[in-house]
């Protein structure tokens, strides 16, 4: 059997807890999300075309460092004109940013919802832009963002801003973990993702079909971090989405080849990583 995952495989929905839903409900629809459904203390954001993000309610949830979890999820916007007119509406919204950088392959910009979860937009530059060294291994870094380059997109441009456009989804997330190696080991051996570049012990990326990452790695909450309390601010799971039934059997049959406990579920297959970050393998909707 082939372990590779399928090339096709992307990242879908992000499912968060947070203490208040109408307040994250407003913050999204400010930074351009559109609401899709609310009731029952959860609500659904995206695009008219896609689900991005399941929020659900807890007012007694805390929020905790030092533990396993979120560090962000990205949205993935289709282009630099996009990107540009995100970051126009961040300004004029002032919703307050972290930081902006340019990572080679893609430019990104940083913030957090009222909560602190954390947030990347960002849009990728062409594949046959991203640069490889001599050996031909992907090269990233981070390096500041040109912001004037950016902003200047916008000079020819007649359009308006109508939030984040169809074509908008989750283009990667990134996780705290407490053993970057158990973590590469799972996501690769187990699930079948390629490992794409590591930043020493603390940091590692691993994607499919080739992409500059799905899934990004770190122990900066701390070597050894535990998971979460279940009633915390943050993550619940997201979504490891597949282009069709025989990509999901097959990733299925992998994790019970390798004795990695899942449950059935409506939705799909949730699991965990081994930092407990919860996973649901599921099939592309659209």
């Amino acid at each position: 059997m082939n372990k590779q995952i399928h090339p096709d495989t992307q990242i879908g929905k992000v499912s968060l807890t947070v203490t208040n839903l109408d307040r994250s409900v407003a913050f999204y629809q400010t930074l351009g999300l559109t609401l899709r459904q609310q009731e029952n203390g959860v609500a659904h954001l995206g695009t008219a075309a896609r689900d991005l993000l399941e929020l659900h309610e807890n007012p007694q949830a805390q929020a905790v460092r030092g533990t396993t979890g979120l560090y962000h999820f990205a949205i993935l916007l289709p282009t630099r004109v996009d990107l540009a007119l995100a970051l126009t509406n961040m300004a004029q919204q002032q919703i307050p940013l972290q930081g902006y950088s340019d990572h080679l392959v893609s430019e990104a910009i940083y913030l957090a919802d009222p909560d602190g979860n954390g947030i990347e937009v960002y849009r990728d530059r062409r594949r046959e832009e991203w640069p490889h060294d001599v050996q031909g291994k992907l090269r990233m870094d981070t390096i500041p963002l040109n912001i004037d380059s950016l902003m200047g997109e916008l000079n020819e441009y007649k359009g308006t801003w109508s939030g984040f456009p169809n074509g908008t989804y989750n283009g990667h997330i990134h996780l705290h973990v407490g053993n970057l190696t158990k973590a590469i080991q799972f996501y690769t051996d187990q699930l079948g993702f390629d490992f794409v570049a590591g930043y020493g012990s603390q940091a590692g990326f691993v994607s499919a079909g080739g992409y500059h990452h799905h899934i990004g790695l770190n122990t900066w909450a701390g070597v050894n971090a535990p998971p979460p309390p279940a009633d915390a601010v943050g993550l619940r799971w997201y979504e490891i989405l597949l282009p069709d039934q025989e990509a999901l059997r097959r990733v299925e049959e992998q994790l019970a080849e390798t004795a990695v406990p899942f449950t059935q579920t409506p939705d799909g297959i949730m699991l965990h990583d081994p930092a407990q970050n919860g996973i649901l393998l599921a099939m592309k909707k659209n």
